[in-house]
């Protein structure tokens, strides 16, 4: 007895002893791996990360960190059956880290990846390429955010339909998904850019991080907007209404009991512009007498409108925005509304409609770029000295800077309107010769009710 109690100690002692063992060697190995691959040679550090990778899977998520970077550089060099063995064997790595790694590893970004690198290799028929990125939007949209991936999952659509293997509706509700992920994503930059800006306009110092968060911000609203025009420009005339009214059309009298087409139908034709035809009014009607909604609110707007009942028309409209849901289709009525008033000489109705309409979506610019313009139509109104008057313009050339840092596409307009209205506000010499100093507050009257800060100059 006292014997085998013994064995058991000595074994447990030897057990442990070949754990240690094994755990120095791993570290050992990987320690020299990272050494190669810290240096930036891949082409050393390559053969020992897979030895890691096959002997001590578990030891560090850096193993795999490391090893993406060395088959990215083995792919890079190699040709035709080498490279795509390389690929396939990046592929098995992303898989292996998700399978050891899950918490610190995201799902949709390694399906993305995946996806990715099969099509910039053009490994795999169309519509498996297409599947696997509808495989990373399917089982975790949130973490699907590539810009180039979410093109490239659209571009795959259109050409599987020049093929004939899927109809003109698939590329249409392709288009919708993809184009509302990208929305989501700019708002969420734009939003977490607000805060940042409005420190930064207020004189305050940004620390590094903030600074850098700014930066990622800017580079990621900039993606996005290039994404943004690629897909329409991809979409081109399948969108016009040429396209789309004889599609919808044909399906009118089969479809008009059905709220679901007629939903996207509305919402379709809505969006390109197409209510000069009579199947609008007839699936608008026909909407909102199944199912009062948002989109069948704001098309009934637009077609009092177009008859040139502006006051009926902002009824449907406030309706519709009453009623809808999405932050990106609620910030589209409120601008239509704020421009409704704009257009009236109305501007303290239509700061607040485009205020609204920002508080949907933080990165449109355009709302942004109208207060500017109405802010600097309103400069002679709005001071009691000339001094006052001209600071109008330094308050609306904030306005203009800003629209084009949460907004890429409207950045060129935006900063040539925010510099000529910094021309016509006071210059160095006015501030000297008015006795005034940088930092000072001014408040601005009448509608606009705000206070500006003399700029350093």
């Amino acid at each position: 007895m006292k014997a085998r109690f013994i064995a058991l100690i000595t074994g447990a002692v030897l057990g442990s002893s070949v754990l240690s063992a094994q755990s120095n060697d791993c570290a050992t190995m990987a320690a020299l791996a990272y050494d190669d691959a810290k240096a930036k040679d891949y082409e050393a550090a390559y053969e020992p990360l897979m030895k890691v990778r096959e002997e001590c899977p578990k030891y560090s998520l850096a193993t795999f960190q490391y090893g993406e970077r060395a088959l990215e550089y083995k792919i890079e060099n190699a040709e035709g059956a080498e490279k795509e063995q390389y690929i396939e064997e990046l592929i098995s790595l992303w898989e292996e880290r998700l399978e050891l790694f899950p918490n610190k590893t995201s799902k949709g970004k390694i399906y993305a990846d995946i996806a990715q690198v099969r099509f910039d290799n053009k490994t795999g028929t169309t519509e498996e390429l297409y599947n696997a990125f509808d495989k990373a939007y399917t089982e975790d949209r949130d973490n699907f955010t590539s810009p180039k991936g979410l093109y490239a999952y659209f571009q795959l659509m259109v050409d599987m339909q020049d093929a004939g293997e899927r109809e003109l509706q698939d590329v249409f509700d392709n288009y919708d998904k993809v184009m509302a992920k990208i929305e989501e994503e700019e708002n969420d930059a734009a939003e977490n850019l607000a805060p940042l800006l409005e420190k930064q306009e207020a004189g305050e110092e940004l620390n590094a991080k903030e600074k850098k968060q700014i930066q990622y911000a800017e580079i990621n609203l900039k993606n996005y907007n290039s994404v943004k025009n690629a897909l329409n420009a991809k979409l081109g005339a399948r969108a016009d209404c040429d396209n789309l009214i004889p599609l919808y059309k044909k399906d009118f009298e089969e479809k008009k009991s059905d709220v679901d087409w007629l939903q996207n139908a509305n919402a379709r034709l809505s969006a390109k512009d197409c209510t000069e035809d009579p199947l609008f009014f007839q699936v608008s009607e026909a909407l909102h007498q199944l199912e009062p909604s948002a989109n069948s609110a704001y098309s009934l707007g637009q077609l009092a409108e177009a008859d040139g009942d502006r006051t009926k028309a902002l009824e449907y409209y406030n309706e519709a925005a009453e009623l809808e849901e999405d932050p990106n289709d609620k910030a589209r009525i409120y601008y239509r509304i704020a421009s409704n008033y704009k257009e009236r000489g109305s501007f303290s109705q239509a700061r607040n409609y485009y205020r609204r309409a920002l508080e949907a979506k933080p990165s449109l610019g355009n709302a942004y770029l109208q207060i500017a313009n109405m802010i600097a139509q309103s400069a002679n109104d709005c001071g009691e000295t000339t001094f006052d008057k001209r600071a109008v313009y330094w308050l609306a050339a904030d306005y203009a800077a800003r629209a084009a840092r949460v907004d890429p596409s409207i950045a060129s307009n935006a900063n040539e309107t925010a510099t000529a209205y910094k021309g016509r506000a006071p210059q160095k010499s006015d501030v000297f010769q008015g006795g005034r100093s940088a930092g000072e507050a001014i408040q601005i009257g009448c509608w606009i009710g705000e206070t500006v800060r003399i700029p350093q100059m």
